[in-house]
């Protein structure tokens, strides 16, 4: 008999398992009695150290020895141990095995199906890499939780009534998330992620390390490798003594040379300075793209072992004007969280009432190609279709044309990112759509993206002259389903391929306000034409939300005119 799913938290610095049982998420620990297990691999002859002892070898075997390498994930960066050369899903295999094996020996059975945490930022690519991180140790991803996402479910499980809007920030190891979420009700809806997949606390450390290298005049660009591993290693252990201490006193050894140094919390903090305002950034865009605004949050949730450093904090209570919420362990709330939506998935009747919503963490759109003054045509161009927050399930469409005179075909390519350039963005698959001859721009065609919170992806692309379709299923996110559950969900997903126009609701508002204006005179009719060109504006946007609050107010503006006029 296998468990039912576990929560894992594959984090850049520490991993952690979690179950859920008897109503709440409970942490696994390691055979160590811990319930952190470090990121870390190392090669001792024919020996592979994971965990604690692989940590323990990071400053004596650098060389031997790879950490944080959930950074690499989706790359093509090859880490060389011992003479074996590994990529970064197969390191995060090794780290998921010893998860795996620990968990079942704490629990007494087998472990196959599990919930793994990823930043929100994370791209197909990616997610990708994890899931075959999973495979590759005989794991069942039945699905992938952002972490902000998790964190929020722990945190939401504890005030299960409450009603609040709530930030998490999410500073881990090797990734940066922000999330708005509103909790109302039992569900928690997200309104809007953002990030920074390449800023973290392993970033902080390196600072600090090359504050060390001016301060003691070695420039870093001219140490080796080694000088900058030992380094990081001292500047790593600062950053902890630094964050319950003004000041720390060490003996630096580099080369032949001991330097002793008093290093203040403020060095530290100009020492990062740079990396301060990187975290503004992804704050800025999240509010941007939720519409909310900072003073509407009732609070603000810390996530990720880096948020114990006193100048994170100090940023955060200056940005949002009130102090980081941390009763739960940010080192903890992701497994946790994850462990919650494994309870989820297995429809544990603790969680009858807890609804989760998420979004679309990129931009989805096609390549397209832009009009030069001279006449020619410049391919690579990022169009999106589907933008980045957009709440799932969502379905969006947009018109393109032919740009060269007698094109029979017209390509699709489709791609996730927020580049301009498509060349900068992740290719998620490519079909053709055949077209009648035609002078250029005489031929167009309608492309549809709907996007599944599953992950699926459907894009369709229709001939505007002649209705015939082409397109494509991107599956590759998907996990934890079989082929009758996605046959199931593309049929679910018709339904919302109609444009807000079609829907019944939207034309009935549409037919009233013309008959109003055909009623109106004067004033009045200037005002119903302006609602017409308001809810038209709504409509093309294809926002749910959007229309549905518009069609609302326009709905009892109308309902007043009616009553004048049938009085």
């Amino acid at each position: 008999m296998e468990h039912p799913p576990i929560g894992i938290d594959l984090g850049t610095t520490n991993s952690l398992i979690a179950v859920f049982e008897d109503g709440a998420p409970r942490l696994l620990s390691n055979v160590l009695g811990h319930p952190l297990t470090p990121s870390v691999v190392s090669m001792d002859g024919k020996d592979v150290l994971v965990g604690e002892a692989g940590r323990d070898r990071l400053a004596t075997h650098p060389r031997d020895t790879a950490a944080a390498f959930k950074r690499s994930m989706g790359t093509d960066k090859v880490f060389s141990l011992g003479g074996k050369r590994l990529r970064a899903e197969e390191l995060s295999a090794l780290v998921l095995r010893k998860l795996k094996e620990d968990a079942e020996q704490a629990l007494g059975m087998p472990i196959r199906d599990v919930v793994v945490s990823v930043p929100a930022y994370f791209n197909q690519s990616q997610r990708q890499a994890t899931m075959a991180a999973c495979a590759m140790c005989e794991l069942n991803p039945v699905r992938l939780v952002n972490e902000p996402t998790a964190a929020a479910l722990a945190y939401g499980l504890q005030d299960r009534d409450g009603e609040s809007q709530f930030l998490v920030f999410d500073l881990g190891g090797g990734t940066f998330d922000v999330t708005v979420l509103e909790h109302f009700d039992g569900v928690m809806e997200v309104k809007a992620s953002s990030g920074d997949a390449f800023l973290g606390g392993e970033d902080f450390s390196e600072a600090l390390a090359k504050g060390l290298a001016d301060k003691i005049n070695s420039p870093w660009a001219k140490l080796g490798s080694d000088d900058q591993n030992h380094l990081r290693f001292v500047a790593d252990g600062l950053k902890r003594r630094l964050g319950t201490a003004d000041s720390h006193d060490i003996t630096l050894k580099l080369g032949d040379e001991n330097h002793d140094l008093t290093i203040t919390r403020t060095f530290f903090e100009t020492a990062c300075s740079g990396l301060l305002k990187r975290l503004l950034r992804p704050i800025e865009r999240c509010f941007y793209d939720s519409n909310e605004s900072m003073e509407t949050l009732d609070r603000v949730v810390f996530v990720g072992g880096a948020t114990r450093m006193p100048m994170i904090r100090q940023l955060v209570a200056r940005q949002f004007k009130k102090l980081p919420d941390m009763s739960i362990d940010p080192d903890h709330a992701v497994a946790l969280g994850a462990a919650i939506q494994a309870g989820l998935v297995a429809e544990d009747r603790a969680l009858d009432d807890v609804v989760m919503t998420d979004v679309s963490p990129f931009s989805v759109g096609i390549e397209t190609a832009t009009q030069l003054r001279d006449g020619s045509s410049m391919e690579g161009f990022f169009t999106p279709i589907i933008e980045r927050n957009t709440a799932l399930p969502a379905s969006r469409e947009r018109s393109f044309s032919t740009m060269a005179d007698n094109q029979t075909v017209l390509g699709v390519d489709v791609y996730q990112g927020e580049a301009p350039m498509v060349s900068d963005n992740v290719h998620l698959g490519r079909f053709d759509l055949t077209v009648p001859r035609a002078k250029a721009g005489m031929e167009s065609m309608m492309v549809r993206i709907t996007y599944d919170p599953s992950g699926l992806i459907d894009v369709e692309a229709v001939s505007t002259s002649t209705g015939k379709k082409a397109g494509v299923v991107i599956r590759d996110n998907v996990v934890g389903l079989s082929d009758a559950d996605i046959k199931y969900k593309l049929k679910a997903m018709q339904k919302l391929k109609l444009h807000p126009r079609e829907d019944e609701e939207n034309t009935a508002l549409l037919a009233r306000i013309k008959r109003l204006y055909e009623m109106a005179s004067g004033d009045d009719r200037t005002m119903v034409q302006n609602l017409l060109v308001e809810f038209e504006t709504a409509l093309t946007k294809q926002d749910p939300d959007l229309i549905e609050t518009t069609r609302g107010e326009i709905s009892e503006i109308l309902n007043r005119i009616d009553d004048y006029y049938v009085s």
